[in-house]
């Protein structure tokens, strides 16, 4: 494959390192003509540009130079063409959210990982949840509630005591935040092609915001959740250490920390 690389970045010092060390190796061109977007930087930068990127319809390979950089490749100096060349894609859906605010303006947005439901104020929220008309839970009263892909479920969904999805599982992961009632309430799994309808239902008293990913509308009153199957990201992984197995890793860890 002749290589056409554009290099998208954050401005970190170590993502101009990495930056510098790659343009020794190949050239870059711009976000029109190449066939491959490499993306330095960590998690919160790798799905910005996802969001900002996606319609120009090329293949994301990310590069680690923050924490965790769950969504990301390490970068090896030495074996960057190696791991570039072996690089395996898979596919991933984000979510569609659609808001409804308090005043009736209409807000959408897409997440990668999650769309998190969060209390706007020191009051409690209490919402419903209903999935293909079907009542999933009545009256919810807690901190928030998550919806979240496969790809986001290690992410705050497993930080929130949620399941981990297998990334071909065509699930969705709905958890709830510190639930006060119902207490026991662990949340649900549901079908990627499921509708999901959360609403306030205490707009004035009990104030909730809506995010997807980074994205957040206040004042929520209606949010509908469902997967956007008409945008595909593709993702570049390398040969041995593949988004499969990352989630794979982190199924185990939490089923070790359990026992």
């Amino acid at each position: 494959m002749n290589y056409k690389i554009c290099l998208v970045f954050d401005k970190t010092k170590s993502s101009l390192k990495i930056k510098s060390l790659i343009k020794k190796k190949i050239e870059t061109t711009n976000i029109k003509k190449c066939n491959i977007i490499i993306v330095l930087g960590g998690d919160g930068f790798m799905l910005q540009t996802l969001k900002k990127l996606y319609k120009f319809k090329k293949p994301f390979y990310g590069i680690n130079s923050g924490n965790y950089g769950f969504l990301m490749n390490k970068f090896s100096n030495k074996n960057f063409l190696k791991n570039l060349k072996t690089s395996r894609n898979i596919k991933i859906y984000p979510l569609q959210m659609t808001v409804t605010t308090k005043n009736k303006q209409i807000k959408k947005s897409i997440a990668i990982n999650e769309i998190s439901i969060l209390r706007q104020s020191k009051q409690a929220s209490t919402i419903s949840i209903i999935t293909n008309k079907k009542n999933i839970i009545k009256k919810l009263i807690s901190d928030g509630v998550l919806v979240s892909t496969p790809a986001g479920s290690t992410a705050y969904n497993l930080s929130a005591h949620g399941p981990i999805l297998n990334l071909d599982s065509k699930k969705l992961t709905i958890t709830p935040i510190s639930p006060f009632r119902p207490r026991r309430w662990k949340g649900t799994i549901v079908s990627d092609k499921s509708k999901i309808i959360i609403k306030n239902l205490d707009t004035d008293k009990r104030p909730i915001s809506s995010v997807a990913d980074n994205f957040e509308v206040r004042n929520a009153k209606t949010i509908k959740i469902q997967t956007n199957k008409k945008i595909i990201f593709d993702l570049l992984y390398d040969k041995n250490n593949s988004l499969y197995k990352k989630i794979k890793i982190e199924q185990v860890r939490k089923e070790t920390n359990n026992n």
